[in-house]
């Protein structure tokens, strides 16, 4: 029994002197994990509980589309990780892009893939309006609220009898939904397991992430360079980059990407900027006041997170890429000539064996936390 002990505390030892100072220090900055909630000063209804309850009773409302069918459930499906599994996303219509993980949503910068929106609430907006997705207007949500007797109960606790301005009360809508979906965070992970014992030199800890995880979270730090996009606790930048896929969504027609998110932004009337953020002091707008529109933002997209990424295929803004395998593939064997925009230097063949290849899938895998945290409430009693 003593002698199993020393050998496993002799193997996590060689186990932790395999990485560097300053691999320690890399491999610290990507947590610690879950982050404290921090409420959102757009939005004044940011962590009210009775704000939440509305927005979740709402992400399942099928009567917020145009047909009555669809609810923000269809593509962000809880057991699926928040996705649909789908390449690209199915509502009225099929869309350009791949539906994105709502997992830990709240502590990104900019939102949707091409970051047209500057909040959450912002974001939580488009899909409803959108004619591919739901299909709806300001009038059918504020009409809804103000003649369902529930939902216009819940929405007096929230934000007081429902005006009759049909855009102030969608933006409601939207900032309930946000509230909610600042809830849906992923868990702990083995990663972060190892991470702490790591951090705290605790080698029984360390022995129990698996060596091979460990060899690709080498790479992913040291040959690979993955962490100078996706970096902190949350494994993303939160920026706009060209990854070599091609931008075509059929042909004679284009995803111009990051390009027309700026100016998607800029416009919105519901941006940090304009009359519906609750900041006042604008402190959350200074993105969006500093952004500037580039010819090299043509065809970039957002640095997802990799938390979860095991059960979020397939991957890519299109869906272009059905496995991990793959995606660690195209890295591997990317050609300069793919690159479409300037400044993209950072991306080289990596030029993986196949051991790394697996090594680093192992990694990736690492960072997931099983799924299935969210428990679905059982919407029975009425608003009193």
């Amino acid at each position: 029994m003593r002698r199993g002990l020393a050998v496993l505390l002799l193997a996590a030892a060689q186990v932790a002197q395999a990485f560097s100072d300053a691999e320690v220090r890399a491999i610290a900055g990507h947590g610690p994990w879950p982050p404290a909630f921090k409420a959102d000063p757009s939005n004044r209804v940011s962590g009210n509980k009775e704000a939440i309850d509305l927005g979740e009773r709402l992400f399942f409302e099928r009567r917020l589309s145009s047909n009555g069918e669809h609810s923000c459930s269809r593509c962000h499906l809880p057991e699926r990780n928040w996705t649909d599994g789908e390449a690209r996303a199915r509502g009225l219509a099929l869309t350009d892009r791949n539906t994105p993980s709502l997992n830990n949503v709240r502590l990104h910068r900019w939102f949707g893939w091409d970051g047209a929106h500057d909040s959450l609430w912002s974001q939580a907006i488009r899909p409803i309006l959108d004619a591919k997705e739901m299909g709806s207007s300001a009038a059918q949500v504020a009409k809804l609220v103000r003649e369902d007797a529930d939902y216009a109960c819940r929405y007096r606790k929230v934000f007081g009898t429902p005006v009759l301005d049909d855009d102030k009360v969608l933006v409601d809508v939207a900032k309930a939904l946000a509230a909610f979906q600042e809830t849906v965070m992923s868990a702990r992970t083995p990663f972060d397991e190892f991470r702490d014992a790591l951090v705290k030199g605790d080698k029984a800890g360390i022995a129990k992430y698996p060596e091979s995880a460990q060899r690709g979270l080498q790479i992913f730090i040291g040959k690979g360079s993955c962490n100078i996009c996706h970096v902190g606790p949350a494994f993303t930048n939160g920026e706009f980059h060209d990854t070599g896929i091609a931008f075509f969504i059929e042909p004679g027609r284009v995803d111009p990407g990051r390009h027309e998110g700026i100016k998607k932004v800029l416009s919105s009337p519901y941006n940090l900027l304009g009359k519906y953020s609750d900041d006042m002091a604008r402190s959350s707008a200074t993105g969006t006041r500093h952004v500037v529109l580039e010819h090299r933002n043509f065809g970039e997209f957002k640095t997802p997170s990799l938390r979860n990424l095991a059960l979020t295929a397939p991957y890519m803004h299109n869906g272009r890429l059905a496995t991990l395998r793959d995606v660690v593939d195209h890295y591997s064997n990317i050609s300069p000539d793919r690159l479409h925009s300037d400044g993209e230097a950072i991306l080289k063949p990596l030029k993986l064996s196949d051991r790394e290849t697996r090594d680093l899938v192992a990694f990736l895998e690492s960072l997931q936390d099983g799924g299935g945290n969210y428990k679905r409430k059982a919407f029975a009693a009425d608003c009193r």
